[in-house]
């Protein structure tokens, strides 16, 4: 038991004694590093320079492009379908073909409402006839005001009731309520058509609509008829448009604004309900000053960065603004003609002496 209480002792002594070896030469590479000594990195005039690479500060114009997805719709899109039941007495369009505004596609058996319609003519004829006798015997003091006033009334009932028939004829004829493109149909002449049976799509095409949602903190910098372009799968072009309308609340779901943009589309080459790559041009700065990403040190109460000064470091605090793929918007701290350290950036401190190779701006 002695000799393992021995070994103990001996071991914790070897411990404490490296533990207290590590420190006092730490002690003493600091203090040597303070009194200008050959550490790496330091502060005095004897120590050797950083070697880093940087950057000279520079404005250029800066155009704020968001890249977001979207979907690529019909400028009118609508379901055909018939208002009342009946049998199909004809078909006017082709499928897949182009119709204008006003074009009849699909008729509907009207005989039974016809003959309604010839009825309903006949007594408004014959009532006319009796309003126009009554009137007649009335300035001559024949009969009452009353019973004029009764055969006038007869009339208009007949002729409200014409109109009611001649609208519920018009409901057997389908028109085209705007130019576009007819998809497939599903009826066949001969079929009985009621008015949850789909006929076909009518299509408007030309121009598109590209429907795209921002994130609300770039609402501010989206202006009315702002540019866009996009891409869509299966084909190497881009296309352009421009947006028409704006929804006026944010999403509280999201939290993102819809959204809309015309794009002209006179070979048919976008598709509705295709998926649309799109970048917005958002607001366009023409003294932008754009640094490295990597030239940025995150700290706890902001960003900063490191630029060269008589040939030493200095700490800058810095706002940024939007960031690209390999750049940084920054919108105070720096000034034209500064020097921005883009390497070394962990093992610079302030008031270190450093060697800037300067790098050319992509």
């Amino acid at each position: 038991m002695k000799k393992r209480y021995i070994f103990y002792l001996i071991l914790a002594l070897g411990l404490a004694y490296l533990v207290y070896y590590r420190i006092t030469e730490n002690k003493k590479i600091e203090g040597g590093g303070a009194a200008g000594g050959p550490g790496k990195g330091g502060k005095g005039k004897g120590g050797p320079a950083l070697n880093v690479d940087g950057i000279e500060v520079k404005t250029s114009e800066f155009s704020n492009n968001l890249e977001i997805t979207g979907s690529i719709e019909a400028n009118e899109a609508v379901t055909l379908r018939s208002e009342v039941a009946g049998l199909v007495t004809g078909i006017y369009f082709k499928e897949g073909g182009n119709v204008s505004k006003g074009a009849t596609l699909v008729k509907i058996n009207d005989r039974d409402i016809q003959a309604q319609l010839r009825e309903a003519l006949t007594r408004q004829n014959l009532s006319a006839s009796n309003e126009n006798r009554a009137k007649q015997l009335l300035e001559k003091g024949a009969i009452s005001q009353e019973e004029y006033d009764t055969s006038q009334a007869e009339l208009q009932a007949l002729r409200s009731q014409v109109q009611l028939i001649r609208a519920q004829l018009a409901k057997t004829t389908i028109i085209a309520p705007f130019s576009g493109k007819v998809g497939l149909r599903n009826i066949s002449v001969g079929e009985y058509l009621t008015p949850n049976t789909v006929i076909a799509n009518l299509l408007s095409t030309n121009p598109v609509k590209i429907s795209f949602s921002i994130p609300e903190k770039y609402v501010s910098q989206l202006n009315t008829n702002s540019n866009i372009s996009f891409n869509i799968d299966g084909r190497n072009k881009t296309y352009t448009g421009k947006v028409f309308a704006i929804e006026p609340g944010i999403n509280e779901q999201t939290r993102t604004l819809q959204i809309k943009a015309l794009a002209p589309n006179a070979n048919n080459e976008l598709l509705p309900g295709s998926f649309a790559k799109v970048k917005l041009a958002l607001t366009s700065i023409k003294d932008a000053i754009l640094i490295p990403t990597e030239a940025v040190i995150p700290v706890l109460k902001g960003k900063v960065v490191y630029i060269s000064k008589n040939g030493k470091a200095q700490q800058v605090p810095i706002e940024t603004g939007t960031r690209t793929a390999d750049k940084i918007l920054v919108l105070s701290g720096l000034n034209v003609g500064d020097t921005v350290l883009t390497t070394g950036a962990m093992a610079l401190k302030p008031e270190v002496d450093v060697k800037v190779k300067i790098q050319k701006s992509k």
